[in-house]
């Protein structure tokens, strides 16, 4: 695109500019952002920033700064809430994560194109993607983060301002890196496959003839595109030291085709799964047009950055360290990069561009209103379940079950985490943290001194919040039952239930109900009375684990831990005592009459006297050979 060329209405800084800031709209009016792992991070921030001046927060928690590659908003809240509070600093980071979003897309298509296309805003509403619903905000941060630095080293490259660009990534890819280590790596895969373009391009026209010059126009530009890339190199030794340390998570579940095909449908996915498909729908739509389409190209770079990014995709397990759904946070990303790419050939018609830029506004400003509505319903969703904490008094320890179901509905509740908050507001206990060495900076302590096999072990953490109306498969998750009736009652002071399945409220027995709304209330525990005991309720085994596994392995939490198998003893299945069987009466026999028959007398044979052997067959003497039978 020639950049001589006048600048359309999409292609001005003013429009840049009304585009990043809509792209916060849905985040406005929600007091906490209705993001499901949100609240469980709000929790842990607040022990990061007030750990130290209340006690009991330092016997429940185990707190420690470390170097890892995931502090992003742990260490932005930590200047911004002593000017705007925790809450407000947080959603203030939350709201500009999607604008940075918005911002860096535009600035590298700007930076490969020369101009913006009109195509470009049809990857804007990926800003508010799956996995920014899900919560991961440090990992959200720093692919924010990743876009404008991208565009800063397609800019710098473009410019000729070679060593001042390997000067200033060297910090900048460190700042990626601790926001988190996901993002890092995107940069690194940008910026290879963009410098592997511009090397080739370079060495194309000074190429040797024949075979030379495949080498020349081919290999060579991967080596030089590594050096000039050297200078994101530095913190492959972070991530070393990093790992290499005492810390805990698996990795695993490899080449999960039917969950990767599930997260390319799902990258839209809210609250309405009928709009979300079809909003899924418009983008292929594009990319395929752009593939049949004579009018439209994919720009080399870009595309190659699209491929090397699918590639990424196809290889990376669903779970890394411990951390779940490392492949399905790439697909907005990978999709962004791919519809970016897209330009009209020149020659096309202002007016058919125009057409196209007017599509793609309205389908992102449909896409931005619809995340704002769901949001408002989301919010009046939290302010209805946060009443309960007027009732929680500040330093208490509680649990919460919140309610799930087993079949993975569309529309997701969002208030998993929701406990959290009486972390963050009321200083209280909570067993919806994640507990895992090493991978954040924050692990449970509570009950830990318990011995290992002790019940209340499994009330501590995350997932055990989570109830549902049956034991669902592969999930942590128990029966609302079992929970009610189970957790340990010299532990936890109060008893917080949100949403939960419908149950029998004989379950109750010794919980005082203090505020009730709709199926959600909060009881204060009175130990003085047992708790009940439903009928028909399974023994539990020694671990929940064994019910799906059977290898024994002790139960972690939903993002991957997995401690030292345990040895199982069973008790020896008791030796039955033989009987005797009875012995048949013999019926006696009846003759003439039904008189008895006389009994006959049995003589017994006289034994035969045996031969003398002959000499030949003496003992210890070989016999003769002799001749065969002639029946042989």
């Amino acid at each position: 695109m020639n950049r001589g060329d006048a600048r359309q209405w999409w292609q001005t800084r003013w429009f840049v500019l009304a585009a990043t800031l809509f792209a916060m709209l849905p985040l406005v009016w929600p007091d906490i952002p209705p993001l499901v792992d949100l609240p469980g991070h709000m929790g842990r921030y607040r022990v990061q920033l007030d750990g130290w001046r209340y006690p009991w927060l330092a016997e429940w928690y185990d707190f420690r700064w470390m170097l890892i590659g995931n502090l992003g908003v742990d260490l932005l809240v930590i200047p911004l809430s002593k000017i705007f509070g925790l809450e407000l600093a947080v959603k203030l980071i939350v709201m500009a994560i999607p604008a940075m979003t918005v911002a860096g897309l535009l600035w590298i298509a700007r930076e490969v194109h020369g101009r913006i296309p009109a195509t470009a805003l049809f990857a804007l509403p990926l800003a508010y993607a799956f996995p920014f619903h899900f919560g991961f905000v440090n990992f959200a941060l720093s692919m924010a983060f990743a876009l404008l630095a991208f565009g800063f080293w397609l800019r710098l490259g473009r410019l000729g301002r070679f060593r001042l660009r390997a000067a200033l990534f060297v910090p900048i890819s460190i700042a990626i890196w601790v926001a988190h280590a996901f993002g890092w790596g995107t940069l690194g895969v940008l910026a290879f496959s963009a410098e592997l373009i511009r090397q080739h391009d370079l060495r194309r026209q000074t190429a040797r003839q024949g075979w030379p010059g495949v080498f020349d126009a081919w290999i060579v530009p991967w080596f030089f595109a590594g050096v000039q890339c050297l200078s994101l190199a530095f913190p492959l030794l972070l991530m070393l030291a990093w790992r290499s340390g005492a810390v805990t998570g698996e990795t695993g579940d490899w080449f999960n085709w039917r969950a990767k095909i599930l997260w390319v449908t799902q990258v839209f996915r809210d609250r309405w799964q009928l709009f979300d498909i079809a909003s899924v729908g418009v983008i292929f739509l594009l990319m395929f047009k752009a593939i049949r389409d004579p009018n439209i190209q994919y720009s080399r770079n870009l595309a190659l950055s699209a491929i090397f990014l699918l590639l990424v995709y196809i290889l990376l397990p669903r779970i890394v360290f411990g951390s779940a759904y490392a492949d399905m946070r790439l697909v907005p990303f990978l999709i962004a990069i791919a519809i970016i790419a897209i330009r009209p050939k020149p020659g096309l018609s202002i007016r058919g561009t125009a057409v196209v830029a007017v599509l793609g506004l309205a389908f992102f400003a449909a896409r931005i209103v619809a995340t704002t509505w769901s949001f408002a319903l989301y919010d009046a969703s939290y302010d209805r379940e946060l009443k309960a904490l007027d009732h929680v008094p500040v330093g208490a320890r509680l649990i919460t079950f919140v309610g799930e179901t087993c079949y993975n509905e569309w529309r997701m509740t969002r208030l998993q985490h929701v406990p959290a908050l009486a972390l963050e507001r009321r200083l209280a206990y909570t067993n919806d943290q994640w507990s895992m060495a090493g991978g954040q900076l924050l692990t449970v302590r509570y009950l830990m001194d318990r011995p290992r096999g002790d019940v209340g072990k499994r009330f501590v953490h995350d997932a055990s919040q989570i109830v549902t109306d049956k034991q669902c498969p592969r999930e942590w998750w128990k029966p609302i039952d079992i929970s009610l009736t189970r957790f340990p009652r010299d532990a936890f002071d109060y008893v917080w239930v949100i949403r939960p399945p419908a149950y029998d409220h004989k379950l109750e027995r010794g919980l005082i109900p203090i505020w009730r709304d709709g199926s959600s209330a909060v009881f204060k525990v009175d130990r003085a009375i047992p708790p009940a005991v439903p009928a028909g309720l399974p023994v539990p085994k020694p671990m929940a684990y064994l019910e799906i596994h059977g290898d024994g392995r002790y139960p972690g939490n939903t993002v991957g831990i997995e401690l030292k198998p345990i040895k199982i003893i069973r008790a020896p299945a008791p030796t039955p005592t033989p009987t005797e069987t009875p012995k048949p009466k013999k019926k006696k026999k009846k003759c003439h009459r039904g008189k008895p028959c006389p009994v006959k007398k049995v003589v017994k044979p006289k034994a035969r006297p045996k031969p003398r052997p002959t000499p030949t067959e003496a003992p210890g003497v070989a016999p003769e050979a002799a001749e065969p039978h002639p029946q042989d």
